[in-house]
């Protein structure tokens, strides 16, 4: 089987207006960067690896067509859209009414699960709508139709945009982990911490009920 990508032009086009909007935080950058405060650089990355995993099944449903199924049913994006919207308020809601363990700042952080990290990332992106409905309107962009294989050239475009995420949301989750650590050592930071991360989450999942961009 012939494999057929977009040309040297457009491919190059591309990379540079897929880094520009992945460097441009996001629900997703902003998900990894406060994990990778409160539990480490490991957490950063392997909430990384779930959120660009759930980018896979995208990228699958946008070469399939059906990103272009669910932007024409309103009622399919609603109840995506608020799903996603609600799970990231309810993350907030926990962090902020959940039980809060005494302060010892000499106790090494507690050994973060992996598997609900990577489950959380992984739905946290799966169930935002943004992210299909940019791959509906951004991949088509670059395809070359002349060359044919449309859906080969869309998934060939997602699965770089994946790679490309995964690298530059590691590099956030390294950074914020960096910082992560002077910021535990802080008292007035591990009192108000909770709030803090609750409000982010919460402010998330009602951005992503009303915001109309398509930032990842």
């Amino acid at each position: 089987m012939e494999i057929v990508i977009p040309g040297a032009a457009s491919l190059g086009l591309f990379i540079v207006a897929a880094l520009v909007l992945l460097v441009t935080p996001g629900p997703a950058v902003l998900y990894i960067v406060a994990r990778s405060i409160e539990q480490g650089r490991l957490a950063g990355f392997v909430s990384d690896l779930g959120i660009h995993s759930a980018t896979l099944v995208h990228v699958l449903a946008a070469s399939l067509g059906l990103s272009a199924l669910l932007a024409s049913s309103a009622l399919a994006f609603s109840i995506v859209k608020y799903a996603g919207a609600a799970y990231l308020i309810w993350i907030g809601l926990k962090k902020i009414f959940g039980r809060v363990e005494p302060l010892d700042l000499d106790a090494e952080t507690p050994r973060a699960d992996y598997g609900r990290l990577f489950r959380e990332g992984f739905v946290v992106n799966l169930l935002n709508p943004k992210t299909a409905l940019f791959f509906l309107a951004f991949l088509p962009q670059f395809v070359d139709v002349g060359r044919g294989h449309v859906a080969m050239q869309i998934a060939f475009l997602g699965l770089l945009f994946t790679l490309l995420g995964f690298i530059s949301d590691g590099c956030y989750a390294l950074a914020a982990s960096a910082a992560g650590g002077w910021l535990k050592r802080s008292k007035a930071y591990l009192n108000v911490e909770r709030y803090v991360s609750g409000v982010v989450f919460i402010g998330l999942g009602v951005t992503a009920a009303f915001a109309g961009n398509h930032r990842k």
